[in-house]
């Protein structure tokens, strides 16, 4: 992953965590928390590609495990949002412009739902019951439905800055005046190949030349 990547994702789920657990966690809504982080994850994962989505996913849900008032064993978010980041960057488009808002849409919704089933899969394995007791129909319905009415406003934005911070100018000139080093030795080692053979040729034809003369030198004699 690039440095200009992490530099940019870091902060944007530390934000995006301490909003979800200051704010929309305090707002006590029925049902599930809407989960700012599992957006931005999807967000970058959408210009990142499914490995940069998949590495993304992974630190924001470590974070996630490790911030209070975690109550669950660390390494189950990080799981959860390692493969939710995977699949959405399975999504990206190939141009990197998205042709309609519908398909990040459905990339939420099923984001917000495979995140929610696969949490709770992975809390069954390890004894964790609190899914059935909450009722896992209603977390679904409401993680889709939150997730699906804050994404308008989190994911353009999260995506917009991801583009923005992989066109760096200053690599782009790096990389021009690379490739200008790169024609320049090609053109100059083209030039020398271009005045070798013509230096041999020319000692070509003067040896020729030489050779003729000694001959017509040789049939005067005799």
């Amino acid at each position: 992953m690039r440095l200009n990547r992490m530099l940019l994702a870091t902060p944007l789920v530390l934000v995006a965590l301490v909003i979800q657990v200051s704010v929309l966690a305090r707002l006590h809504l029925p049902g599930a928390v809407p989960d700012l982080v599992l957006l931005t994850v999807v967000g970058l994962a959408l210009v990142y590609g499914h490995v940069g989505g998949c590495l993304v996913g992974f630190g924001a849900g470590l974070l996630c495990d490790l911030a209070p008032p975690a109550d669950h064993a660390a390494g189950r978010y990080a799981l959860v949002l390692c493969v939710i980041g995977y699949l959405a960057g399975l999504a990206k488009p190939e141009n990197g412009r998205l042709k309609s808002a519908s398909g990040p849409m459905v990339v939420v919704v099923a984001a917000a739902i495979g995140s929610t089933l696969l949490y709770a899969g992975v809390g069954a394995l390890v004894g964790d019951t609190a899914a059935r007791h909450v009722g896992l129909p209603s977390l679904l319905f409401t993680a889709a439905l939150y997730d699906l009415l804050l994404a308008p406003f989190v994911v353009p934005g999260i995506m917009a800055l991801a583009r923005r911070a992989d066109n760096d100018p200053l690599a782009e000139t790096n990389s021009a005046k690379a490739a200008d080093v790169s024609s320049g030795w090609l053109s100059s080692g083209t030039g020398l190949r271009i005045g070798s053979q013509r230096s041999g040729l020319r000692v070509r034809a003067a040896k020729a030349r030489m050779a003729r003369a000694g001959r017509i030198k040789g049939v005067k004699r005799l």
